[in-house]
């Protein structure tokens, strides 16, 4: 049993702090939002404090899942922060998806009080958190994602460190520079499938055998052909990752150019009014572009 806070109780890290709790953790959580935190300690075992820095002032392992970087800001360091009440030893494992900036940023302030910090970024979705599968993607100091590992294994199908401060938020950029292309190349092959008076269905259950196979298709194919896009991983949320990536690839001289296509195409799904669809509704945008 590990003393544990967990920071943020959005989609992902409501039922990640929730395997904490089972798995006999001691978990006092906080959210921005305190009914949300006061409806998760009626489901689990664990209490809830009124700001990040309680939260953590016992803590040995905090964790957080905020949402962009001024959020992660604002929870570490901000005026009542986590990091106020940081104690020699402990470990901060952040699962937001940030830039690498902030996350070396956050380690070299954890390091002059003594902690440390492990960037862990996640991949799987809403359903990989509620399911405890996520795939988990760490940068830092061999010592604190040692530390870190078997506690995160609470909710992680693969958890792997990287290299150092920054890389777990890198590796996380690898990810969405992959679905972006992805979600658009299935997107086209689905739309063309309807078009040419093909049943999507059987087409996707012969070719996802194959070569063309992936998880996208396999959990979003149905929905895609029906048109159903209410649920899942918000465009919102896509085009702030995208952003992030773009912005690195500019750092590094990396070409990026079906990565920054697609994100215009969220782009236009957003003034749409698709901000909150799932990434899936690219085939949305086709559809529309030809009525």
């Amino acid at each position: 049993m590990v003393k544990t806070a967990f920071i943020g109780l959005g989609v992902m890290g409501y039922p990640m702090a929730g395997h904490l709790a089972a798995a006999g953790h001691d978990v006092t959580v906080y959210n921005r939002t305190g009914s949300k935190a006061d409806a998760w300690t009626k489901e689990h075992r664990g209490c809830a404090a009124p700001t990040p820095a309680q939260a953590a002032q016992e803590a040995d392992i905090i964790f957080a899942c905020v949402g962009n970087d001024s959020d992660l800001d604002e929870v570490c360091r901000g005026p009542d922060g986590a990091f106020s009440t940081l104690r020699n030893g402990v470990v901060f494992v952040d699962h937001s998806t940030v830039s690498a900036r902030i996350s070396r940023e956050l380690c070299e302030d954890a390091r002059a009080a003594g902690a440390d910090f492990v960037d862990a970024p996640i991949s799987g979705g809403q359903a990989g958190a509620e399911g405890g599968v996520l795939s988990v993607m760490c940068g830092g100091s061999e010592e604190a994602y040692r530390r870190a590992e078997p506690v995160i294994d609470a909710y992680a199908r693969i958890c792997r460190r990287l290299g150092g401060p920054g890389s777990g938020q890198l590796a996380k950029m690898v990810n969405q520079i992959c679905i972006a292309g992805l979600l658009q190349g299935l997107s086209e092959g689905l739309h063309f499938a309807q078009k040419a008076g093909l049943d999507g269905t059987q087409v996707v259950e012969v070719i996802s055998q194959g070569a063309a196979g992936s998880w996208q298709m396999e959990n979003r194919y149905t929905t895609m052909l029906d048109g159903a896009f209410d649920f899942g991983f918000a465009v919102d949320w896509m085009r702030k990752d995208l952003g992030i990536c773009l912005a690195a690839a500019d750092e590094f001289g990396a070409s990026l150019p079906v990565t920054a296509l697609v994100d215009q195409f969220y782009k236009d799904i957003q003034k749409r009014g698709g901000g909150r669809w799932d990434t899936s509704s690219l085939i949305q945008r086709l559809r529309e572009f030809e009525t």
